[in-house]
């Protein structure tokens, strides 16, 4: 598992916050770290609209593109992304 999450409630009227931790020891390049991100941003606002209503943060555990010389590759990415799925 690549995906740390872990949820909080919020306030009674709050909008929920997000907070996103994809460090540079597990993720080399910037376009990568950047894809992720968006990518996370967008499943838990797809799930915060539906019925996610608490606090998120979701943290990068292990690190990306071992066998791709540290490059996200599609396949990792389609890895990442049903995990981060199976989270939320």
């Amino acid at each position: 598992m690549y995906w740390g999450l872990y949820l909080a409630s919020s306030d009674q009227g709050a909008k929920p916050d997000l907070g996103i931790a994809v460090a540079k020891k597990l993720a080399k390049r910037a376009v990568d770290r950047n894809q992720l991100k968006r990518m996370i941003r967008e499943m838990v606002r797809g799930a915060q609209a539906t019925n996610l209503n608490s606090d998120v943060v979701v943290k990068l555990k292990k690190p990306i593109g071992r066998e791709t010389r540290g490059r996200l590759r599609r396949k990792e990415k389609e890895v990442l992304r049903t995990q981060i799925a199976g989270l939320i």
